[in-house]
């Protein structure tokens, strides 16, 4: 039964490695969810150039206000521009079956695509469009092949060219500078890594704390355990 077990589990490996794909390596985003500047900025972007299609359906418009220091009437001068409450989560009114007619499957809610896929992923990810006439929009990804979502911020990138060998050129054409769209990209990854996880950085605060009384109750612990065992022997 187990040689059987075996056999079956060593049958998969290659399986599993197809369906994971090529591994392609990804650049660092380096995100620091502290920073609450890049967080709005980051916010900004996905409302300008994402909203239109990709959801953040677990997350309110005024949870993510609070977090970055926003005001409600901030926020709906700002950030909201089709009358929505501010208690509402963040959505679109893209029709899902009409999406999946239009790119090929119904474009993703991001709330957590950034723990489902990572950070680094997704920075690496929009820095990796380049021409290819043969697809439907023009535009494939290295790291995301035969991608059905267009470059949406070409504009402000430009054009990049992949050759033979798998390397893209720098763009060209771009509204943006090329340091300047690489922080565009950080922050808009900076914040769709807070939105997968919006009390991260309380968590990892509060971890210390646990750890610290942890720590002191072993040694408690340890000395109680010694006084009931003194006299045994």
């Amino acid at each position: 039964m187990m040689k059987k077990l075996l056999i079956t589990l060593l049958a998969m490996v290659p399986v599993l490695a197809f369906a994971a794909g090529p591994s392609i390596p990804l650049d660092s985003a380096n995100n620091d969810l502290s920073d609450k500047e890049s967080l709005k900025r980051g916010f900004k972007a996905y409302i300008n150039y994402c909203l239109g299609c990709h959801q953040l359906q677990y997350q309110r418009y005024n949870r993510t206000f609070a977090d970055l220091g926003i005001s409600d009437e901030e926020g709906k001068a700002e950030w909201m521009f089709t009358g929505e409450k501010v208690g509402d989560h963040i959505t679109n009114t893209m029709p899902a079956k009409e999406a999946a007619k239009w790119f090929g499957a119904a474009p993703p809610d991001l709330t957590l695509e950034a723990r489902f896929r990572s950070p680094d992923w997704i920075y690496t990810y929009l820095n990796s469009f380049y021409v290819d006439e043969a697809r439907p929009f023009g535009v494939n990804n290295k790291v995301f092949k035969d991608v059905g979502m267009p470059h949406v911020l070409q504009n402000l990138q430009g054009i990049r060219t992949m050759d033979e060998n798998g390397v893209l050129s720098p763009a060209v054409g771009g509204t943006m500078t090329e340091q300047e769209y690489d922080q565009f990209v950080r922050d808009l990854t900076n914040f769709l890594e807070y939105v997968g996880e919006p009390n991260k950085l309380e968590r990892k605060e509060l971890g210390k704390w646990v750890i610290g009384f942890l720590f002191i109750l072993f040694i408690l612990s340890y000395f109680l355990k010694k006084e009931y065992w003194r006299d045994v022997h």
